[in-house]
């Protein structure tokens, strides 16, 4: 994954969030260190909430860094469970790593998902000159010929780029994943370049990372998985239109301690939505290449629930984890 676009939002360490009822004085971990993606959610989220009159006392945004996010996730969980002034900053990766077993036996359920209010799009990208025209024709190719196709990523076996297309496989009847060609490479940067130059058939990342080689006409995108398509991209059609019920983003949210009040929580995901409808967060988005994808409270825990079961399940198929 990319996250140069994130840093010309670092902040100051001094954020105002809080609620002006039961949660004051807040904190919001960032688990990694100032300028990426995490960091960037704390710091515009917050400065967000504090601007359109959601919260009204200042807090500090603690950088964690360490395993991950692990380290940070077991802070929360052993120490601060039931810390109703706490909020952390979290994104597709957390669920994937809970999901692998990545944070030392933790798992999804010791936290509450809060919210995601944007995402970088996952998207499937061919070379311009490609025989595939749309998602069906390379799961038809696939299907057809496992070998005959590789795909290239930004992120390890086993990561979420990795996933992407088996989740698309699947849905579309393949289910001898382990025979897909998948290869890892240093970055979205690196993948879209082996595509391009023809030593893969197919690209799997993200939408920023992809912008540049669009625009320049090397490549075309079979799909972008988000539940409808994207603004400033409407040409690209999504999976779900295409068949392939798939909706794969590297979220950014937020999540609470498990032992706060529904009070809390419910609390926290209002405080969210009021960033998502803002205008400066519209705006935000538009500036480090993110999409809408808005999903707070109940229904944003159902999706986290839900993708941690499939991952864990495709990742046992392909062997990363037992």
């Amino acid at each position: 994954m990319t996250h140069h676009f994130f840093k010309a939002f670092v902040m100051g360490a001094v954020l105002t969030i809080s609620a002006p009822t039961s949660v004051i004085a807040a904190e919001c971990i960032a688990p990694a260190n100032p300028g990426g993606g995490w960091d960037f959610t704390c710091r515009q989220i917050g400065k967000i909430m504090y601007e359109i009159g959601a919260v009204d006392k200042p807090i500090q945004v603690t950088n964690m860094a360490g395993g991950g996010g692990g380290l940070a996730y077991g802070h929360v969980v052993n120490e601060r469970d039931t810390d109703a002034d706490l909020i952390v900053a979290a994104s597709s990766a957390t669920s994937t790593r809970l999901a692998q077993n990545a944070y030392a036996g933790m798992t999804a359920d010791q936290v509450r998902f809060v919210g995601a209010i944007g995402a970088d799009p996952g998207v499937i990208v061919v070379a311009a000159d490609s025989p595939f025209k749309t998602l069906g024709d390379m799961v038809d190719a696939i299907k057809a010929n496992p070998g005959s196709v590789a795909f290239a990523g930004g992120s390890a076996v086993g990561g979420f780029d990795h996933l992407k297309p088996l989740m698309i496989l699947q849905r579309g009847g393949f289910t001898d994943i382990t025979k897909v060609k998948y290869i890892g490479l240093d970055g979205g940067a690196d993948a879209i370049t082996q595509t391009v130059g023809g030593f893969t058939q197919v690209m799997t990342g993200d939408m920023s990372e992809i912008v540049g080689f669009l625009k320049a006409g090397e490549i075309r995108v079979l799909a972008v998985l988000t539940d409808e398509r994207v603004p400033g991209f409407e040409k690209i059609p999504t999976a779900k239109e295409q068949g392939f019920d798939v909706v794969a983003v590297n979220w950014r949210g937020l999540y609470v301690p498990k032992g706060v009040s529904d009070d809390t929580f419910n609390e926290w995901a209002s405080k969210l939505q009021q960033v998502a409808d803002s205008d400066a967060w519209k705006e935000a988005m538009v500036a480090n290449g993110l999409a809408p994808f808005t999903k707070v409270g109940g229904d944003f825990q159902s999706y986290v629930d839900g993708l941690v079961t499939e991952i864990r399940q495709l990742s046992k198929d392909i062997g990363v984890i037992q």
